[in-house]
């Protein structure tokens, strides 16, 4: 997990909280954020990480099968049960279940969960005895779990039972600063795996990443360095933001106007600034791969002031180096 905004530092250490506790998590937030990744990282964060970490994807499980695929069947249960199988419950004791996309259960589905969750009691298909489970519920939506409640295609009572513990992911658009640093250790991943030489990214590309409103967010921006990566010849990428359909920039104009409004003059100045002189140090950074005295050079600083200003605005120069 890589960044270094405030909003993004903020959300790591509420996952580190998370980590400590023994409850179910929800994980909310847009497509692309990276809501599997946290997951991981609760589990492998708390005290149940040298157990497993089952994930599973709620809109690939059929209907008539829920039963079936979370605990498990019984020799001849039915038709084609042949031998005992181990739902993901036995599979995860003592670990962690990831349900992600949990808003694609159906409603006979969510009354199979929320059974579960009640007491942690189960019983596979075609089995006579009750079982009960050590295993955490991590669940993760990239809808509205509260206004789909409210339409009446999301159970109010499981939603109370998701969310004891619950986590909203930031968009790649609200975290200042970070686009470029997940973009370069994206650039470093290509390098590795594709063996076609080390690249780096063109300021006046780095210059609208901030800008873009990345819908796709983290993902969207991995698959565009892995193919400029690809097809770019030289040494240094350069590439033009992503348009709409109708051909137009989308940058989020309306969303900063907003927020530069809410202030007076020096301080949204002042706010613009610190974007400017941060977004300045970084791409530096990014050009002279973490070297801050190549770096303190090229932006016609000594080396020690240039390494104050890294201090002032929390860049760790390791981030960047190769």
């Amino acid at each position: 997990m890589i960044g270094q905004s405030r909003i993004f530092l903020e959300t790591l250490g509420l996952i580190e909280r998370i980590s400590n506790c023994n409850a179910p998590v929800l994980i909310e937030g847009e497509t692309g954020t990276g809501k599997e990744l946290v997951a991981r990282a609760i589990h492998y964060g708390g005290s149940r990480r040298e157990y497993p970490f089952v994930p599973i994807n709620c809109g690939a499980i059929p209907d008539d099968l829920v039963e079936n695929e979370l605990f498990g069947h019984k020799q001849g249960a039915y038709t084609g049960a042949q031998s005992d199988n181990a739902g993901l419950i036995t599979q995860a004791q003592h670990g962690t279940l990831f349900l992600d996309e949990v808003d694609s259960l159906s409603p006979k589905a969510q009354v199979t969960l929320l059974r579960f969750l009640q007491d942690h009691s189960y019983r596979p298909v075609g089995a006579g005895e009750t079982r009960c489970a050590d295993v955490r519920i991590v669940v993760a939506s990239n809808a509205d779990l509260d206004k789909l409640t409210e339409l009446g295609a999301f159970r109010l009572d499981l939603l109370f039972r998701l969310k004891i513990l619950n986590l909203k992911l930031p968009p790649l658009r609200e975290r200042q600063g970070d686009a470029a640093l997940l973009a370069n250790h994206f650039l470093h991943i290509c390098a590795e795996k594709f063996s076609r030489g080390v690249k780096t990214l063109h300021p006046e590309t780095l210059a609208w990443f901030d800008q873009y409103c990345w819908p796709g967010n983290i993902r969207e921006l991995e698959n565009l360095i892995s193919r400029e990566y690809l097809l770019e010849n030289s040494a240094v990428i350069r590439f033009e933001s992503p348009a709409n359909e109708n051909g137009e920039r989308r940058i989020g104009i309306d969303r900063r106007h907003i927020n530069l409004t809410s202030m007076d003059f020096n301080e949204a100045k002042n706010e613009e600034m610190e974007k400017f002189v941060k977004s300045y140090l970084i791409e530096i950074l990014i050009k002279m791969h973490g070297n801050v005295t190549k770096a303190a050079k090229l932006a016609g600083k000594e080396r020690r002031a240039f390494g104050k200003l890294l201090k002032k605005y929390g860049i760790d120069k390791n981030l960047y180096s190769l």
